[in-house]
C-alpha cells in the first residue's frame, strides 16, 4: 500500500473481474511513476487493460477512467496497479456504455458482460495489427483498404484465408457510390429502395425485414443494404445465427464490395478472434461479420447493423446474465446513429413487438411477390389420407411418397425430421408408459451403434428391460429420428443416395443439384446448389408442441427456414406437412404469412401479460435459495410475483427441490424491476448467502 501524496499524482478507477454482484462499482488505484507494460503514467487510460491486487491476488480489471488525486484520496491509502496488460484501450467508450446498459437491463454485472464482449488479449496478433496500423498512417493510405501488415501478421493472414477465417478481395478499390448501387431484391418490397438511399445519405432507419425467397436471394439483398452503406463511408456489423451463415455471408460481401470483410466467431481461437477485434477497432476493416459475440465489435461510424434470423435461439449468450444479440444490436442503434435491420424468412414476436411499438417498420413482399417466390405448400387432411388408402395412416403418408418419388426426377429432396438419432424415445408395447433406465430414471433411446436401449442420460445400456408398471418386456418406438427415418427411405428408394445431416452425426453444409434425399434436424439442413425440388416436413404435431413461450414461433421459424430451400412454384417446388399439428401453424406456412402469427401471437401475449409486452424476470433454483433472493428484493409498485411454483429438471437433478418464481412489471418499470433484483443479488453476494439463483429477463421457456 501506499499513500496518495499530492494533487499531481493519478488515480485509475478501475472494475475489476470478479463475479460477484455486490463488487460491480468502480475501485480505485494509484498510477504508480513506474508501471510495467507502460512507457509512464499518462500512457494509462481509459478502456485499458491493467493487472490490480484484491483480495489477496492480481486480477483482471478495466480502466474506466483517469483523474488527478484530489485532497479527499490523499487521506485513503490506495494499491497501485501492479502492470499494463495493453496500451490499446480495447473496450471503448461505446462498448462500455452498451455493456453497462446490457447489464442493468438483464440484472447482470459490468465485469461478466465485458467478458464475453472484448476477447483475450494475444500479444502477437496485437502487434501484427498495430503495425499494419502504423504503416498505413505512414503511408497515408486511406483506413479500411486491408493491405498493410507486417510479416508475421501477413504469414498468419494467409494461414487463416486457407482455414477460411478471413476474406478479402486482392483488388481492393473504393466504396461503391450510390450511382452505382443495385437494388437486388429490394425493389420487390415497398419501401425496400427508400432503405437503400436512406442508407446511402447516412441515415439511420430502423426495420423488420421478413424475406421471402431462397437463402442465396437474401445474401444479395444484404450485399445490396452493406453496400449503400459503405457507399455512405460508414461501417457494417452483420450478426447471424451460426457458423455455416458466416462462411456463405463473407466471401458474397467481399467479392461483391471488393474491401476486406473480417470474420469475428468465438470458434475460430484466441489469435485469429483477436486480430478481427483489432482490425474492426482501428478501422482496418469496416466490415464485419460474426455469431452473437460480433455483436459488440467495436467499429468507427459504425453506419448499418445487422441481425439475420433473430428468433434463432443461438444468438441468446449461454453465459449469465443471458443478453439476446438481437437485442444488444437493438440497444447499440440509437447511441452509435446506425441503421438496424432485423431479418428473416418468419417473424419473431419481439420483432412484431418492435413494429406495434413503431420504433421499427415492417418491410415485407406483398402476396404478388409471394406467389412467384415461395413454394407450393399442401397439409394434407383426414380426408385426402383416407382416400389415400392404408398408407395415409403412415408416419410418411401416401401422399408425401408420390411427392418425393416425383421430384427426385428435377433434384434432390429434403426431408426434415424433428428428433435427432435413431428412436430418440421408447415406450413399453403393454402399457405404453416410458421407458426409464433402472439405474437413474433417464428416458431409453434405441440408437444404431448398440443392440439394447441406452440411457440418455447416464449411458447404461438397457439388457433386459423389465417395465415397473406391468412387468413387460417389449418395447416400441414412440418418435423415430432422423436416422431411422433416413434408413426407411433407403430401403423405399433403394437407388437413391440418402444423405443425414444433424449435430451428431456431422452437419452437411451444401449438396449439389443431382437427385438425392436429404434427411435432416431443425437448423442442420444443407443448401441445395438449385434449390430442393420438394421437402417433407415429418411429424407436425410433434414440431408444434414444443414447450415454452415462443414454441409456436419456434415451429414457424423452422418449419419457414426448411421451406425456404425449396424451389419456388413456378419452378416445381412443393412442401408437403406430415403428421397434423397446430391448425394456426399449418396454416401460417400453407398460406406463407409468418406477419400475420406474429401479429395474433404479440396480441396474445399483451392480454396474458408476457414478454415481450412486459418485462419478466424468471428466478431459478433451490428453494431456499429463492426464497431468500425474493425476501431482498424490494418490488416497484405495479409489479408483481408468480411463484414460486416447481420447475422442471431432468438428469442428475432430477429430484432436487428446484422451483422457479417470475417477477414482472410493465415495461415502463422494466428499469426499476431489473435494478431491484440486482440489488438483491448483491445482498446475498455480500452476505455470502448459500444456493444459487439462476437470473434470466424475458426467458423464452415461461
Amino acid at each position: 500500500m501506499s499513500a496518495v501524496g499530492g494533487p499531481t499524482e493519478r488515480i485509475a478507477e478501475v472494475s475489476v473481474d470478479v463475479p460477484l454482484p455486490h463488487l460491480d462499482r468502480p475501485f480505485d488505484y494509484l498510477v504508480p511513476t513506474t508501471l510495467p507494460g507502460a512507457e509512464s503514467p499518462d500512457a494509462v487510460g481509459p478502456g485499458m487493460r491493467v493487472k490490480v491486487p484484491f483480495a489477496g491476488r492480481d486480477r483482471d480489471g478495466w480502466v474506466l477512467r483517469v483523474r488527478d488525486a484530489t485532497e479527499e484520496d490523499a487521506a485513503r491509502r490506495l494499491a497501485p496497479l501492479r502492470r499494463l496488460v495493453s496500451p490499446v484501450a480495447t473496450l471503448t467508450p461505446t462498448v462500455l456504455a452498451l455493456a453497462r446498459v446490457v447489464a442493468d437491463r438483464y440484472a447482470g454485472s459490468l465485469p461478466d458482460v465485458v467478458r464475453f464482449a472484448v476477447p483475450p488479449r494475444h500479444a502477437r496478433a496485437e502487434a501484427g495489427v498495430l503495425a499494419a496500423l502504423e504503416k498505413r498512417r505512414a503511408s497515408g493510405a486511406e483506413t479500411g483498404d486491408g493491405e498493410a501488415e507486417t510479416r508475421d501478421g501477413e504469414r498468419e493472414a494467409k494461414t487463416s484465408d486457407s482455414e477460411g477465417r478471413r476474406s478479402a478481395a486482392d483488388d481492393a478499390g473504393e466504396p461503391p457510390t450510390p450511382a452505382d448501387l443495385d437494388p437486388a431484391g429490394w425493389r420487390d418490397i415497398t419501401g425496400g429502395e427508400a432503405l437503400l438511399r436512406r442508407l446511402a445519405d447516412g441515415e439511420a432507419p430502423r426495420a423488420v425485414w421478413t424475406h421471402t425467397g431462397t437463402p442465396a436471394a437474401a445474401r444479395d439483398m444484404l450485399v445490396a443494404a452493406a453496400s449503400a452503406t459503405r457507399a455512405a463511408g460508414r461501417s457494417v456489423l452483420i450478426v447471424v445465427p451460426d457458423v455455416r451463415d458466416v462462411d456463405r455471408v463473407v466471401p458474397a460481401l467481399a467479392e461483391a464490395l471488393k474491401e476486406e470483410v473480417v470474420r469475428l466467431v468465438a470458434s475460430d481461437g484466441p489469435s485469429v478472434r483477436a486480430r478481427a477485434h483489432l482490425r474492426a477497432l482501428t478501422g482496418l476493416a469496416r466490415i464485419v461479420v460474426g455469431t452473437r459475440s460480433a455483436a459488440w465489435a467495436p467499429m468507427p461510424d459504425l453506419g448499418l447493423l445487422v441481425c439475420w434470423d433473430d428468433g434463432d435461439d443461438s444468438l441468446a449468450e449461454q453465459r449469465a446474465p443471458y443478453p439476446h444479440a438481437a437485442q444488444v444490436l437493438a440497444l447499440r442503434a440509437e447511441p452509435e446513429r446506425a441503421a438496424l435491420l432485423l431479418g428473416s424468412v418468419s417473424r419473431s414476436t419481439w420483432a412484431q413487438h418492435l413494429v406495434a411499438t413503431g420504433w421499427a417498420v415492417s418491410l415485407r413482399g406483398d402476396r404478388a411477390v409471394v406467389r412467384r417466390t415461395a413454394p407450393r405448400v399442401t397439409a394434407p387432411d383426414a380426408e385426402d389420407l383416407e382416400r389415400a388408402g392404408p398408407g395415409g395412416a403412415a408416419r410418411i403418408p401416401t401422399p408425401a411418397w408420390r411427392a418425393v418419388k416425383d421430384a427426385l426426377e428435377r433434384g434432390p429432396v429434403l426431408v426434415q425430421a424433428p428428433r435427432a438419432g435413431y428412436v430418440p424415445h421408447l415406450v413399453c408395447a403393454r402399457c405404453r408408459e416410458i421407458a426409464r433406465c433402472p439405474a437413474c430414471g433417464g428416458s431409453l433411446a434405441a440408437t444404431d451403434a448398440a443392440p439394447a436401449p441406452v440411457c440418455g442420460t447416464c449411458g447404461t445400456v438397457a439388457e433386459g428391460w423389465t417395465c415397473p408398471e406391468c412387468h413387460g418386456h417389449r418395447l416400441r418406438a414412440m418418435r423415430v429420428g432422423a436416422q431411422r427415418t433416413a434408413e426407411e427411405l433407403g430401403r423405399a428408394f433403394p437407388q437413391t443416395p440418402v444423405v443425414v445431416s444433424e449435430a451428431a452425426r456431422g452437419v452437411v453444409a451444401d449438396v449439389d443439384e443431382r437427385p438425392r434425399i436429404v434427411v435432416a434436424t431443425p437448423g442442420s439442413e444443407p443448401e441445395a446448389a438449385s434449390g430442393y425440388a420438394a421437402a417433407v416436413l415429418l411429424d407436425g404435431a410433434l414440431a408444434t408442441s414444443l414447450p415454452g413461450l415462443s414454441g409456436g414461433e419456434e415451429a414457424v421459424r423452422r418449419w419457414l427456414h426448411a421451406a425456404s430451400l425449396v424451389r419456388s412454384a413456378h419452378d416445381g417446388g412443393r412442401v408437403v406437412l406430415t403428421g397434423g399439428g397446430d391448425a394456426r401453424v399449418l396454416q401460417t406456412l400453407v398460406r406463407w404469412d409468418p406477419v400475420t402469427f406474429a401479429e395474433r401471437d404479440l396480441a396474445e401475449r399483451r392480454e396474458l401479460r408476457f414478454p415481450p409486452t412486459v418485462r419478466a424476470v424468471a428466478l431459478t433454483g433451490e428453494l431456499g435459495a429463492v426464497t431468500d433472493l425474493l425476501m431482498e428484493i424490494e418490488l416497484p409498485d405495479g409489479a408483481e410475483l408468480l411463484g414460486p411454483f416447481p420447475a422442471p429438471v431432468a438428469g442428475e437433478d432430477e429430484g432436487v427441490d428446484t422451483v422457479r418464481a417470475v417477477l414482472r412489471a410493465p415495461l415502463q418499470l422494466g428499469p426499476q424491476l431489473s435494478a431491484a433484483v440486482r440489488a438483491g443479488l448483491g445482498v446475498r453476494s455480500a452476505h455470502k448467502r448459500a444456493g444459487s439463483v439462476r437470473v434470466v429477463v424475458d426467458p423464452r421457456d415461461m
